[in-house]
């Protein structure tokens, strides 16, 4: 046992403590007291457990129980030596103590608990599969290790690793195992041989020029010789096909190319060899920036308008896609400098590629252009989807008063194979469907599964917000019966007095047996209700609500992809009321925007309908309606330049604008104008990794005083939380966390006269270095061990070895020191107010009543007492009394005979005196001379 002060310098308080003592007793050297010198001597006393409490002293106590934690590697590179592992374990415990406890611990790319502490001379089996193993922190795993011990430095962890870390720092963990006074033992396992080959560097020129050849360079590693597959694509499109000799150790293959199309053009090389351990290094992606004739891609359907031959004829590259055939990556917009949407349905669009197309033209300044008919806009579905935002013009229209009355009664399979995604699409979808309807609105919600369930009673639209969290309280429940759910919406919907009632379907499954649609959707029909249904997934019954759709003189919706539900049921609420589309021929109105009045100097065509959208805050808008609608309204949205058209390019709808003779200049205008308007600021850039962060390491060659604006977005169109800094004139560094994939950077710089300059390109972040076959790192091991006392283990029996730091806890006793100096405050005001009379009157009562053990020796030795007492007394009487009588015969002898006589005669006379009434008087006499005396 031993003592540790926590704060020893505090010991300087003494120095004050002993000169107030010396003036204290200097002040009573003259009139020096009993009571002021064991004041004295208390405060001084208490002085010093105050001070000494500060000081935060701990008693050292050793600790007989010892804790051993086992880490375990369980990435990549070490999963083959997963069996030796367990055997290893499986043997070091035939040499553990009674007081070792001991546990397993697993890490990788995370952490988790194999086996908890405990004292049994047991092991797992297996290990657990959930770790993520495509890194090694091992700073993660020896924190999460030290927390699993009992007490601090009441152990050993033992780590079974190769020692190849690719995340975090291990050494600073290691430090806090030194000071945690926690040594860290390690043990090397043979790993079998493993064939494999990496693709390490793909490299490409960041930019280049239409038709300019490029130059490739792959970087292949090996640790065995052997032919392999090569392939090279750029932008999905593979153009090179080759076998390869790959020798052992590093080698390196050159192949010319000439990229035939501007704009991000991404190079994929992929490796392919039989008995390859590692597939995730077989792969590498690196861009380039192609400048040449501008890219335009143009989304439509099959119809047929001049809009694609007026682009082509403008001398753009225009790529022609049906909306089923669009981009699934960021890098496949970001190809184009412009993207046009003509008469798109939103029905046919994803989320997710709406949010791609978002990303590219809010963070890459691609323009955007969407034009009317009858499925684009509000009518194609738009409402409330990364479309909308970025279009100059909102899906709802103004004059929802002249709209007629409604009735949408919504039916939602809720069965259990709708669970997870599908049925979190739907309400949203249903809730989007509320925001579109007036207040004057009819709506009901019916959820079903073996039965139907009313979610919301079919009724005005009160209270929006109440209904969508209704709506969106809808949890999964049984079976599918569709017929008594459509039932009772046909029931809710046929007597209310309203001029449009509809109802819209969604189910993935199959229905049960019965019920007679065609009566329950002629008799519907009669009361002007219509039925729309949805098919979810491969499972629906396609014929069956293919045929209700058609009988109930709706639409039928076959859906693969349940993010496009919500959209559906936008489109479905606006086709519903049918006055989104403004049908009646008029002339627009052109308004006083200099780069667009010179078009309409000899008048301007009429049209014949357009679709009603509301124009945002911020648009222009050039041409408008009679109604003061936009036509054409345009505007900025982040990078990038939008506009949109709300009449079609087929002259149904555009009337005499389809042979008026400006249409192919006005639209290259539209198209010129989305185009990027940015000046490129060339950078140049370093990738590297960095504890666990990607690392863009940025340098400018000119303007290197401009503060920049930096973007990361990730092939899924991620945009990426970001650490931007500078590190020196011109040279900044951007950091994100480390994940492997294809990444596009956007550097935007603003001038003093407002001028933007734009750099964007691509880059790759690698795969991790965990598949990389690197061996033991036997020096990053035996540093961990030798910063913490530790050691290498030879044998399995050495891991339940003593100890070198000898284990002690920490017992806090300022408590009890302070404790004991209020005791000493309250004696030293007792003393200081009452004086020593107190405590002798307690040393009395204390005399006084005998303990309680010594009671009856104490009733013996008092009674024997008194019995000798009384035997004593009994002689001294009687000694006495002889020599009274002795006196009085020597006194008889010298008196006259009469005298003599009288003396007999009173004797006679007297009572006789019994011996014990003698001896009592006699005592009462010698007491009595006592008191004289």
């Amino acid at each position: 046992m031993g003592l540790e002060l926590k704060y020893p310098y505090l010991l300087v308080l003494l120095i004050p403590v002993f000169f107030l003592i010396y003036l204290y007793f200097k002040q009573i050297r003259y009139s020096t007291t009993p009571e002021k010198v064991v004041i004295g001597c208390l405060r001084t006393i208490l002085f010093l457990l105050i001070a000494f409490a500060l000081t935060i002293p701990q008693l050292l106590l050793p600790i007989k129980e010892e804790s051993i934690i086992f880490l375990v590697d369980r990435s990549a590179s070490f999963e083959d030596a997963e069996d030796a592992v367990l055997e290893w374990l499986d043997e070091s415990l035939q040499s553990k103590k009674g007081n070792q406890n001991f546990a397993i611990a697993s890490f990788a790319n995370g952490t988790m608990v194999e086996q908890s502490l405990s004292n049994k001379k047991t092991v797992v089996d297996t290990f657990n599969g959930k770790l993520k193993t495509g890194e090694t922190n091992l700073e993660e795993g020896i924190g999460f290790a030290a927390s699993m011990m009992k007490k601090e430095g009441t152990g050993r962890i033992i780590l079974l690793s190769d020692g190849n870390e690719t995340a975090g720092m291990s050494k600073d963990a290691a430090k806090l195992l030194k000071n945690q006074k926690i040594e860290l033992d390690y043990v090397q396992f043979k790993q079998k041989f493993r064939e494999d080959m990496a693709i390490t560097k793909l490299d490409v020129p960041p930019t280049l020029y239409e038709g300019e050849t490029v130059n490739l360079t792959v970087s292949i590693v090996s640790n065995v010789e052997k032919t392999a597959d090569l392939r090279i694509s750029l932008n999905n499109k593979d153009f090179l096909h080759e076998k390869i000799n790959v020798k052992e150790g590093h080698n390196e293959f050159s192949f010319s190319h000439i990229p035939s199309e501007p704009g991000m053009a991404i190079y994929k090389a992929e490796l392919g060899a039989e008995k390859d351990t590692f597939i995730e290094n077989n792969s590498l992606y690196a861009a380039t920036n192609v400048k040449g004739t501008p890219r335009v891609l143009l989304v439509q359907g099959n119809q047929e308008d001049p809009l694609a031959q007026i682009l082509q004829s403008s001398g753009l590259i225009v790529d022609k896609l049906i909306p089923e055939k669009l981009p699934t990556t960021l890098a496949g917009f970001l190809q184009y400098q412009s993207i046009i949407f003509n008469n798109v349905p939103g029905t046919k669009v994803s989320e997710q590629q709406m949010n791609l197309i978002e990303k590219s033209v809010k963070e890459f300044g691609t323009g955007f252009a969407m034009f009317g008919g009858e499925e684009s806009f509000g009518l194609g579905g738009y409402f409330k989807t990364p479309i909308e935002n970025l279009l100059p013009v909102d899906m709802d229209i103004k004059g929802k008063k002249e709209m007629p009355s409604l009735g949408l009664v919504i039916v939602i399979d809720r069965s259990g194979s709708m669970n997870g995604n599908k049925l979190t699409l739907a309400k949203e979808a249903a809730a989007r469907s509320v925001d579109l309807l007036r207040e004057k609105d009819t709506l009901g919600f019916i959820a079903f599964d073996d039965r139907p369930w009313v979610i919301v009673e079919t009724g005005p639209l009160d209270n929006k917000k109440k209904v969508i969290e209704k709506i969106r309280s809808v949890s999964v429940g049984g079976g599918t019966n569709i017929y008594p759910a459509l039932e009772k919406a046909y029931q809710e919907l046929k007597d209310l007095k309203l001029q449009r009632k509809h109802i819209i379907l969604l189910t993935d499954g199959q229905s049960a047996a019965g019920g007679d649609y065609q009566s329950l959707i002629e008799d519907g029909k009669k009361n002007n209700v219509t039925l729309s249904t949805v098919a979810l997934g491969s499972d629906a019954d396609r014929n069956l609500l293919e045929d209700l759709s058609g009988q109930g003189n709706g639409r039928f919706y076959d859906v693969t992809d349940a993010s496009v539900i919500p959209s559906i049921l936008s489109r479905e609420t606006v086709m519903t009321t049918r006055t989104y589309i403004e049908d009646n021929p008029f002339y627009p109105v052109v308004q006083p925007f200099p780069e667009w009045t010179p078009f309409f100097q000899n008048g301007i065509p009429k049209m014949n309908a357009y679709i009603a959208v509301t124009a945002k805050n911020r648009a222009q808008v050039p041409i408008i309606s009679e109604k003061k609608d936009p036509i054409l309204a345009e505007w900025h949205y982040g990078l990038g330049t939008t506009f949109a058209f709300t009449s079609d390019m087929t002259g149904k709808w555009s009337g005499d604008w389809a042979k008026w003779a400006n249409l192919p200049q006005f639209l290259n205008q539209i198209i010129a104008k989305s185009l990027p308007q940015f000046d490129s600021e060339p950078f140049r850039f370093t990738i590297e990794k960095e504890n666990g962060n990607t690392v863009v390491h940025l340098k400018a060659t000119e303007d290197q005083f401009l503060p920049l604006d930096v973007s990361v977005v990730s092939q899924n169109g991620s945009v990426m939380e970001t650490n931007s800094k500078p590190t020196a004139p011109g040279e900044f560094e951007v950091s994100f966390p480390n994940n492997p994939g294809m990444y596009f950077l956007r550097v935007k710089q603003t001038t003093e006269n407002g001028q933007d300059k734009l750099f964007q390109t691509g880059f790759s972040v690698p795969y991790s270095d965990e598949y990389l076959l690197r061996g033991t790192n036997k020096e990053l091991l035996k540093e961990l061990a030798a910063i913490t006392g530790g050691k290498e283990l030879k044998s399995a029996k050495e891991a339940f070895r003593p100890s070198k730091q000898k284990p002690k806890t920490k017992e806090p006793i300022s408590q009890q020191l302070l404790l004991a100096a209020f005791l000493l405050l309250v004696f030293e005001i007792l003393i200081r107010r009452l004086g020593f009379q107190p405590f002798y009157f307690l040393m009395r009562l204390l005399k006084k009543t005998p303990k309680k053990g010594e009671e009856d020796r104490t009733a013996s030795l008092q009674q024997l007492a008194k019995a000798k007492a009384k035997v004593k007394a009994s002689a001294e009487n009687k000694r006495e009394i002889k020599n009274e009588e002795s006196k009085n015969e020597i006194k008889k002898e010298k008196l006259p005979k009469q005298e003599l006589q009288t003396i007999d005669n009173r004797k006679k006379n007297m009572p006789v005196v019994s011996l014990a009434e003698k001896e009592e008087r006699m005592k009462r006499l010698l007491e009595a001379k006592k008191r004289k005396k």
